[in-house]
């Protein structure tokens, strides 16, 4: 596998980080390197934050990512796709919940906008809208190809407690099957 670099963004509160910090971990497990990087603002909840992956077989020097270098993009906060779009190199894919961001005709000409309503699929098929960093999780990986998914899914199960593993289950694979259909369009 060459490098895949990805990034979540959104508002704080909304579990881009824990989304990046799975993708990291389970590369790890799998016998690669991983790295995610987060910058939010001090407003904790509500504020632009953004979380960069990189996964790779090979070590990852250099923690951040860079402009341009940017494969995949998920944006559940257009405050934050606003400030954060410009590093997705050109023709990448951005997944967006379309009730929240509101992409350019320039956007959508530059990169491949994919419209998926993450937090309705949390909120009104999960039953949970704190399940969208999985359902956000499912996505990523159903478009990036990143990692085995038996893996994702473990190290994602590890991360949450047990009593939501049946409701986390659920909203990955509604993420997978709305990505399925969105890249079958």
């Amino acid at each position: 596998m060459s490098r895949i670099v990805m990034r979540f963004t959104g508002v704080g509160g909304q579990g881009v980080l824990l989304a990046g910090e799975i993708f990291a971990a389970a590369k790890i497990k799998a016998g690669g390197y991983g790295v995610k990087t987060a910058t939010y603002t001090s407003q904790v909840r509500g504020g632009p934050t953004v979380v960069d992956i990189q996964l790779d077989d090979k070590e990852i020097w250099y923690p951040y990512a860079i402009d341009g270098q940017i494969d995949f993009m998920l944006s559940v906060a257009d405050k934050s796709y606003q400030l954060f779009k410009s590093g997705v190199k050109e023709g990448g894919t951005i997944v967006i919940e379309p009730n929240l961001v509101n992409p350019t005709d320039e956007d959508r000409k530059k990169w491949n906008i994919v419209e998926i309503p993450i937090i309705t699929i949390a909120k009104e098929e999960v039953g949970n809208v704190i399940t969208q960093s999985v359902v956000a999780l499912a996505i990523a990986n159903e478009f990036t190809k990143a990692l085995d998914e038996k893996i994702l899914i473990d190290t994602m199960l590890s991360k949450v407690p047990p009593k939501v593993h049946e409701l986390n289950l659920k909203a990955y694979e509604l993420g997978k099957k709305y990505a399925q259909e969105a890249m079958n369009k």
